[in-house]
Formats: C-alpha cells, sequence, structure tokens
C-alpha cells in the first residue's frame, strides 16, 4: 500500500516513520521546501514535496496539518486523488471535521491518533511514537466496510490501541479528559496572575514548584491550539465546563461551611478512582 502524508510535522514525521519501517511506500508533502529536504534525508518518507500531485497514486493519505487546514488541503487535494483512495485526518476534535470533509469526499474517515511530546516540527518526529497509544477512528453511517477495513489495518501498523466510535462521542470524551483539562490549567495561571500586589505574586512565583507545574504544564502550550480547541468543539467543552462550575460551586461550598466529613468523602472518591483515567 502506498501512504501519502500532508503535513511533515512531530505527527506526520511520526507516521512516515512507523510506516516506512514497515516496509511501505510513503509519499510526504509540506509547505516548506527545507522540511521536504529534512524528511527526505532523515528517510521519514520515500519522497518530499511541496507538491500535492506526488500523492496522485496513493492508497490511503493522513492530512496532519494544523487543525484549520484540515477542510481546505482535502480540497486541493481532490483533484490529484483517484476514486478509490482513502483520506483520513489527525485533528482532535472530530465532528466539525467530519462533517465538512466527508460530503466533500465519499472515503473520508476521521481519526485522531493521542499520542505527541512537548516538541513539534519534522525534527521531533520520533518512532514509535504511537506504540500503545490511543488511536480513534469516527466512522459514519456513510462509511464503507471495506474502507474502513483498509483503515484499520494500516493503523494497525503502529501498535495503537484502537478505538471506533462516533465523531460526537469522540468530542464529548476529549472535551472531559483533554479540553477541559488545557482550560483549567490555563485558569489556574490566569487566576494567579490576578493577585495585584508584586510582591505577593513574585513571592507565589518563586514558591512554585512540581505541584504547580504539572498541573499548569498544558495551560503554558500553545494559544493557536487553544483557540482552535475551543472553537471546533465549543459546544462539548462548554457543557464539560459547566458542569466542573457545578461541582467546583460544590467544593466551595462545602469548605465554606467547614463540611469536612464531605471533603473527606470526596477526596477518597477522587483517589480511589484517579487511575480508572490513567492507562
Amino acid at each position: 500500500m502506498k501512504i501519502g502524508i500532508v503535513g511533515l510535522g512531530l505527527i506526520g514525521g511520526s507516521l512516515g516513520l512507523d510506516f516506512k519501517e514497515k516496509g511501505l511506500i510513503v509519499k510526504g508533502v509540506s509547505r516548506s521546501p527545507q522540511t521536504c529536504t529534512i524528511a527526505a534525508e532523515k528517510g521519514i518518507v520515500d519522497l518530499a514535496d511541496t507538491d500535492l500531485g506526488i500523492l496522485n497514486d496513493s492508497d490511503l493519505i493522513f492530512i496532519c496539518t494544523p487543525m484549520s487546514s484540515i477542510v481546505s488541503t482535502l480540497k486541493k487535494l481532490i483533484p490529484h486523488l483517484n476514486s478509490n483512495t482513502i483520506i483520513t485526518d489527525v485533528g482532535s476534535v472530530k465532528s466539525a471535521i467530519v462533517c465538512q470533509c466527508s460530503p466533500l469526499w465519499h472515503n473520508f474517515i476521521g481519526g485522531h491518533p493521542m499520542a505527541g511530546t512537548a516538541e513539534q516540527g519534522i525534527e521531533a518526529a520520533k518512532l514509535h511514537l504511537f506504540l500503545n497509544a490511543p488511536y480513534v477512528i469516527t466512522p459514519t453511517a456513510t462509511t464503507e466496510q471495506k474502507n474502513l477495513d483498509r483503515l484499520l489495518e494500516i493503523i494497525n501498523l503502529l501498535g495503537s490501541k484502537l478505538y471506533i466510535c462516533s465523531p460526537e462521542e469522540h468530542d464529548r470524551a476529549v472535551a472531559e479528559i483533554s479540553h477541559l483539562p488545557l482550560i483549567v490549567s490555563v485558569n489556574l495561571i490566569y487566576s494567579c496572575l490576578q493577585e495585584k500586589e508584586s510582591k505577593k505574586l513574585n513571592l507565589a512565583q518563586s514558591l512554585a514548584s512540581s505541584g504547580f507545574g504539572d498541573t499548569s504544564r498544558i495551560g503554558g502550550g500553545n494559544p493557536e491550539l487553544g483557540v482552535t480547541i475551543a472553537k471546533y468543539n465549543r459546544e462539548e467543552l462548554l457543557r464539560s465546563l459547566q458542569q466542573y462550575r457545578l461541582s467546583f460551586d460544590e467544593l466551595i461550598e462545602t469548605i465554606d461551611n467547614s463540611n469536612w466529613e464531605r471533603l473527606q468523602e470526596i477526596l477518597e472518591l477522587t483517589q480511589q478512582q484517579r487511575p480508572n483515567f490513567l492507562n
């Protein structure tokens, strides 16, 4: 099978490394000629170019661009495709992407590999990045079973933990365990910055250690990614934030009323349940 990858960053480059290791023919496209050169020199792809036309004989193409560019990339790809080509993406929100892409291309199937590192770009590409990591595939009622089977066959080569669900189910789940934590982490930093006395703020910044570092890590990440997630998964993120506000209000009331017994119950519950959210 011939694999095409559009967007040779961390995810696209890592996919290329894994598929090349499995003996597949991999072609990559990037807007940057320098990135194309690096990808070819490092053996991430067999051929790299800025021209989408090199993917005209691909059996399966991964769109690994930023989420805001997925739909426009698909539109540019279509003139170069044959009718049997399967297209998938790696965006972290699925409903909006699948809703727009499926009418454009009959063989589009949404996907989301839930793996990554703090580093970005082609230089960060890593062999076996997806090994044992969740990889979600989001077919729809119109997805042909033969195309889904072909996609799953290729994804299985990565050694990922495969999950199949609807785009809507995916977006609700990731809102709770990925997008909500991002906004909560952002607000932790933002809330601290509301301290108007510079002496107190400087002291807090000096005393911040691993606990603050762990809980604020994702809040200090790429602002563009945060805006994109909020924009594309707005409804589910708002639902999760509203639920979070209710539970946070309960904690405030519990502490305000010195209800230490209830606080103990909540802390014991979260201590017991946390392992269920960790792979």
